[in-house]
């Protein structure tokens, strides 16, 4: 089987959001803020938050279900499984075996990754290449998160941004060329890796008494200088894949980022002199769903835009690591 023929494509994407919604004005009762300061700053009206009995395997399930039935990819072609998530469930076992079982999937390889709000576009790197191989025709890429349970609801800084969700899709390798997942440049910096952390819960720092008194089981994060990286690092990325693949700006379809801040978006649009109606943007419905918010995006995108085979889309993202990514999409 020879790859230089050959594409692995998104085949179908879907994605599932909590029904329950947590308003700005909702959140101006628990914290001091407010929907003018929360809004103005990053363009979040609302987000979403999975109960108690909602489990990160049962977001990701139900978008997988979605993506599985619009691709026509039977559930026992599926021969690998892919979840980037940084709020797991449990540590062992992987959700990715927990989501595996769910399915009713064949005992394929299932294996989580953790890159943080990149990790979809991880995923989809490693799945073209474990697919380019020859092993595995169709794999399930899942981005799923339940910030929720990481988040101090005290901590104005992050109870605003962060929400639930996941998207999964569908890839699959195809006999043609020049499809689906062109290519994906990825990096990371952990020098920066202290800006955005959950000290707490690993083997350096177990939970104890002492970590759940001070909080140290919740996302904490330096704002100010998360979005001066991302700006570099994200408009960097976008530059850097377009430039390897002899493209411009104008060549793309839609840029769909990863969802954290409008006013990060903006300066990505300023970068790539581009107008903002070439970004698709939902971070008012659902807030920052990490490593879920770019699946999420284009199923939301799909659907309001409608894409045509041979559509160029960019995904890029920055996150926890600090890792970053940019991937160029060929629709398929």
């Amino acid at each position: 089987m020879s790859f230089e023929n050959s594409s692995v494509v998104i085949r179908a994407i879907g994605s599932y959001v909590p029904e329950k919604r947590l308003t700005n004005e909702e959140l101006s009762k628990i914290v001091d803020t407010n929907d003018e300061w929360i809004t103005t700053r990053t363009g979040i009206k609302e987000r979403r938050i999975a109960g108690e009995t909602i489990q990160v395997s049962d977001m990701a399930t139900e978008a997988a279900k979605l993506a599985l039935e619009r691709s026509g990819v039977a559930p026992e072609d599926i021969d690998l499984v892919i979840v980037a998530t940084l709020s797991p469930e449990t540590l062992s076992p992987s959700s990715a075996c927990l989501i595996q079982d769910k399915l009713g999937l064949r005992k394929v390889p299932a294996f989580d990754l953790n890159a943080a709000c990149s990790g979809f576009i991880y995923g989809l790197d490693i799945g073209k290449a474990m697919l380019s191989t020859g092993k595995y025709r169709n794999a399930l890429v899942v981005g799923v998160e339940k910030l929720s349970a990481f988040t101090n609801m005290e901590d104005r800084g992050t109870c605003i941004l962060f929400g639930d969700g996941a998207g999964a899709c569908v890839i699959s390798y195809v006999d043609e060329p020049d499809q689906g997942i062109i290519d994906c440049q990825l990096g990371s910096d952990g020098i920066n890796a202290r800006h955005i952390v959950i000290p707490a819960g690993g083997s350096k720092l177990p939970a104890n008494e002492q970590t759940l008194k001070d909080g140290s089981q919740f996302l904490q994060m330096n704002g100010r200088e998360v979005f001066k990286v991302a700006v570099r690092a994200m408009g960097q990325a976008c530059e850097d894949i377009l430039k390897k693949n002899d493209l411009t700006s104008d060549d793309i379809t839609v840029v769909i980022p990863h969802q954290a801040n409008i006013r990060i978006i903006e300066a990505i649009a300023s970068k790539l002199e581009l107008p903002m109606d070439h970004f698709f943007v939902n971070i008012q419905k659902y807030g920052n769903t990490s490593a879920a918010s770019i699946p999420i995006a284009i199923d939301e995108a799909n659907i309001e835009r409608n894409f045509k085979k041979g559509d160029l889309i960019l995904l890029v993202a920055f996150g926890a690591g600090l890792t970053w990514g940019a991937s160029l999409i060929k629709w398929y």
